[in-house]
């Protein structure tokens, strides 16, 4: 992404130097005339215009023991999410991300106790695999979290490590005595050391999750052999969780150039290791940093990060009815990207995870704000990630387990087959509305509204693989957001009403994309273009070509 820009100055400059380039102008304000036309007559965009795509798919998370229950223990399994595949093929979901499926004494999973095993609670390797080739027969991929920067406490490698000096895996974390001075500003805040008797280990997140000491050839060498197991299982890739923190511990060097560049040489030793078993191997990690941070780990490492800033952009947006101005804030982003990545990253935008409180919670149980942030999310660059339940406005506020409750699939409080029980809800006792049953087929439903504007983007190529470029409205309204989404040989205008008000705009003619003269989609068919106006009803969206 970001070479558009470039480009399309490029192309502007040059048709105002060399004699006879007007004809070839992508505008069609003027006298200039468009010689590339697509079948509709319409200015199509000029061969001279490079444009870097963003291949994508739109992804859900699942926490499997929230998601559905096949054997009737209360606790969702592998084999739920392969009897839901359907629901998701349906709802548009061109791939799954597993929450950690590991063996693991907690109910998240965060801390492995054997990374060869399947979380006993979610069924076999089996399982997992009938899940895979199910879901790869509706070209649905699956990537598993895969956690990498710390064990349990639990964990046999641990135990060997505390116990036994001389144990091969004393080494493989980092133990000091207790009398030692050691650097206390943990890089996730609190003190980093735990204590076990005469001695201390670092754990920056939580003592039941030591740090695997990555320094360490032979740990390096065991997290390779792991990710080509499970890739050799059947998965396309893994959510890598707390990807900056491998080397980064401490709050005072966490950012430093020195403990970034070895995050980086590590996730690039881990790729090239996945790439030998998958050459199409698909990593995404969490790094939760500025651009800086994030771009580098697209120099042959990651293929994506989460968009952490956004996700705040769009829920601000969509909260308060006024524009973010996307275009312009992602243009600067993908340039950081491009430099690093050569334009082979892919954004991850997301509304909110398992980390985050709900949406619905955030904006208040606002239904249109809801509907806003959605439709902001489903039209951008990038592979959009969904959090499991995001889709019925399912509610949740921290702490963790309550940002987790179960997947609401039944009106009825007492709920159905299938409907997990692991905790009872407290943000979502009764289900009603916010449910599966009560959503799936309802015109204007949550639901609905999500399959429409996913549908929208499987069917667009420009929505699903585009970049992102900008066009200015007539008048300037903090109301609507625009922006282009531009293909090779395409483009489109999304435009957004983020307002409770009816909202009205000339699209003005621009030189790099021309005019936009068909209101091809709208989430409410009020929407009307006449001649350049296009009128907009209260919390609508419509895509123009």
């Amino acid at each position: 992404m970001g070479k558009w820009m470039f480009h399309a100055l490029l192309v502007t400059l040059l048709c105002a130097l060399l004699t006879g380039c007007a004809s070839n102008d992508s505008g069609s304000g003027g006298d200039a005339v468009n010689e590339l036309e697509d079948s509709e007559g319409m200015p199509a965009i000029p061969a001279s215009f490079q444009v870097d795509e963003q291949p994508s798919r739109v992804f859900y998370e699942i926490f499997v023991r929230a998601f559905y229950d096949t054997n009737g223990d209360g606790i969702g399994d592998l084999n739920g999410v392969t009897e839901k595949l359907d629901y998701l093929k349906e709802l548009g979901v061109g791939g799954i991300w597993l929450m950690p499926i590991n063996a693991s004494p907690s109910y998240h999973g965060y801390d492995v106790t054997d990374y060869y095993a399947i979380h006993p609670e979610y069924g076999t390797l089996e399982d997992l695999k009938r899940l895979l080739d199910e879901a790869h027969k509706r070209d649905i991929q699956v990537i598993m979290d895969l956690v990498v920067n710390h064990s349990s406490s639990e964990h046999p490698w641990f135990k060997d490590a505390l116990a036994n000096p001389d144990s091969p895996y004393r080494s493989w974390y980092t133990i000091k005595s207790a009398q030692e001075q050691l650097q206390s500003d943990g890089a996730v805040d609190g003190n980093p050391w735990h204590s076990f008797g005469n001695l201390r280990y670092l754990g920056i997140f939580w003592g039941g999750m030591p740090d695997l000491n990555f320094e360490e050839p032979a740990v390096r060498a065991e997290m390779i052999k792991i990710g080509q197991y499970w890739l050799e299982q059947g998965l396309d890739g893994f959510r890598l969780d707390a990807a900056k923190h491998i080397f980064g511990d401490f709050k005072s060097t966490v950012s430093s150039p020195e403990v970034q560049a070895a995050n980086k040489a590590w996730w690039q030793e881990f790729r090239k290791g996945m790439t030998e078993v998958k050459p199409d191997v698909y990593l995404i990690g969490e790094v939760w940093d500025s651009l800086a941070i994030i771009a580098p780990y697209f120099d042959n490492a990651l293929d994506s990060a989460f968009h952490f800033d956004l996700a705040g952009k769009l829920l601000g947006a969509a909260g308060s009815e006024s524009d973010p101005d996307l275009a312009f804030s992602l243009s600067r982003a993908y340039g950081a990207y491009e430099r690093t990545s050569g334009g082979s990253f892919v954004d991850a935008p997301f509304l909110s995870n398992h980390d985050q409180n709900r949406v619905m919670s955030v904006l208040g149980g606002n239904a249109d704000h809801a509907r806003m942030a959605a439709a902001l999310l489903l039209t951008l660059p990038g592979s959009p990630y969904l959090y499991y339940g995001e889709e019925i406005g399912m509610k949740g506020m921290k702490p963790d387990e309550f940002i987790r409750e179960p997947m609401l699939w039944y009106s009825d409080e007492k709920g159905g087959a299938g409907q997990t029980t692991w905790i009872s809800s407290k943000h979502n006792k009764e289900a009603g509305a916010a449910s599966v049953e009560a959503q799936l087929g309802k015109g204007g439903s949550l639901l609905e509204h999500y399959r429409e504007l996913i549908s929208w983007r499987n069917e667009e190529p420009a929505l699903r693989d585009g970049t992102i470029g900008e066009l200015e409205l007539e008048p300037r309204n903090m109301k609507l957001s625009a922006f282009v989404r531009v293909t090779q040989s395409e483009r489109l205008l999304v435009v957004h009403n983020l307002s409770g008000q009816e909202q009205s705009a000339e699209l003005t003619v621009s030189d790099a994309y021309g005019a936009f003269t068909k209101l091809a989609r709208a989430t409410n068919k009020d929407a009307k273009l006449e001649g350049s106006k296009l009128t907009l009803p209260p919390y609508s969206t419509a895509v123009l070509k």
